[in-house]
């Protein structure tokens, strides 16, 4: 079976634990978009590791990981963090293969990347990590790939790439030039450790898919990040959404078995951007505090708030999400009362979607459901059944709200502490 997992939020939804979770039944494990922008963390064996480039499942033994050709890649980021998995064992050499498709992000792109996000009228809250100006590049047809890195037109088309970046930093920023010497030199270093890696990811993968191996396709941020599905422009700037699993790794739509989203019980969200649930700032410290509502990337505070069906139902539709998988029950333990919201009131206007318009969207009013909490540890639980009764009419009411069962319940950070449920 084939599996696509996608956050069903605004990012941040627990995927990496999620992962970790399904790598267990899986043979071949594919980041297929975003870049290191991304953080999935793993907690396993009282250890925790933060995925960034690497599939989050290649903690457990015999895995291979496959970076498709829908994620920009740092090469620095990239072998530093082939460099924290090989000191924990893990042959690297065999378990980590890179399409020779993707794209390479370079210190060009990272200026460029600070100084659009400084000197434009309004913040995305981008990372800073030059995700977005590498995909425009990519999109503009002059973005240089894997393939091209390790091949012998690497140094003209540098050369071309520097140029045209150093006319931008001058003319548009009066920023000093870059050293085409310097990148070169950098640049085919890295490209002599990576090499060994490269693949052509659609041949690995069909390859794969006739000896019947089965693939588990991980999705970076979140479906309301997508740049065409979600709350644009304060989006990332790749396809999150399980359709992107095809045009970033190179199969087709008919490999996939299933697609799984991932919700945290509560929302949460990083950067700037309209959010309908959003807490006071008492309510907003309590959670953040408990749920360690922090970036793994950048360590940036979370935004948090309470559960949106009308953007969690959004995610559904639009990934075709067979089932949902639902992180951090444990978080509400202690909420005496708790809301979903189920709708958003503008004006005399009530809407039951998610508004193209980001503009309506900010000044949209959610239109709550209160449930009464738990009150009670739910971590230690082993089984939908074992949860607290309360509980569990919350998780039945996200059911019916999303209209696809829940397969999948995480109750803490730590591996064992999440089960799988009735429709898997």
């Amino acid at each position: 079976m084939n599996l696509i997992v996608v956050g069903a939020q605004w990012g941040d939804e627990g995927k990496g634990k999620v992962i970790d979770v399904l790598s267990e039944d899986a043979d071949i494990l594919i980041r297929y978009q975003g870049g290191h922008n991304a953080g999935h963390t793993v907690i396993a064996d009282g250890e925790e590791f933060v995925f960034h480039l690497i599939p989050s499942g290649l903690l457990h033994p015999g895995k291979v990981g496959l970076i498709g050709n829908g994620v920009v890649i740092d090469p620095a980021a990239l072998l530093e963090e082939m460099g924290r998995l090989e000191a924990r064992g893990i042959d690297v050499k065999r378990a980590v293969k890179i399409s020779d498709q993707a794209h390479v992000i370079f210190p060009y792109h990272k200026r460029l990347d600070l100084l659009e996000e400084s000197t434009r009228a309004g913040r995305i809250g981008t990372t800073g990590r030059g995700i977005g100006p590498c995909y425009v590049d990519k999109a503009a047809r002059s973005g240089i790939r894997i393939g091209d890195l390790c091949g012998d037109g690497f140094p003209e088309l540098l050369r071309r790439n520097v140029a045209e970046k150093n006319r931008l930093l001058r003319a548009l920023y009066s920023e000093p030039p870059m050293s085409y010497e310097e990148l070169l030199a950098q640049y085919r270093g890295y490209a002599k450790r990576l090499a060994p890696h490269v693949v052509h990811g659609p041949r690995f993968l069909r390859e794969a898919m006739a000896q019947k191996k089965r693939l588990l396709f991980e999705g970076a941020q979140g479906a309301l990040l997508d740049i065409d599905h979600g709350t644009y422009p304060y989006v990332t700037s790749s396809s999150a959404t399980a359709g992107g699993a095809c045009t970033g790794a190179g199969i087709p739509p008919t490999a996939i078995d299933r697609v799984i989203g991932v919700v945290k019980a509560y929302t949460t969200r990083v950067g700037e951007g309209p959010f309908p649930t959003e807490f006071s700032s008492e309510l907003m410290e309590r959670i953040r505090t408990k749920g360690k509502e922090f970036g793994a990337t950048t360590g940036r505070p979370r935004r948090c708030g309470w559960f949106d069906a009308v953007v969690a139902r959004h995610a559904v539709d639009v990934n075709g999400c067979d089932a949902v998988a639902v992180t951090k029950l444990d978080v509400l333990d202690d909420m005496e009362t708790i809301q979903i919201c189920v709708g958003y009131r503008d004006g005399s206007r009530t809407l039951d979607d998610v508004p193209a318009d980001a503009a309506l969207l900010e000044r949209c009013r959610p239109v709550y459901e209160s449930l009464p909490g738990w009150r009670s540890e739910t971590g230690e639980a082993s089984g939908f059944d074992e949860l607290p009764a309360a509980a569990q009419r919350y998780l039945k009411r996200l059911e019916a709200l999303l209209g696809v069962p829940i397969c999948l319940i995480s109750t803490g950070s730590k591996r064992e502490q999440a089960f799988k449920v009735g429709c898997w």
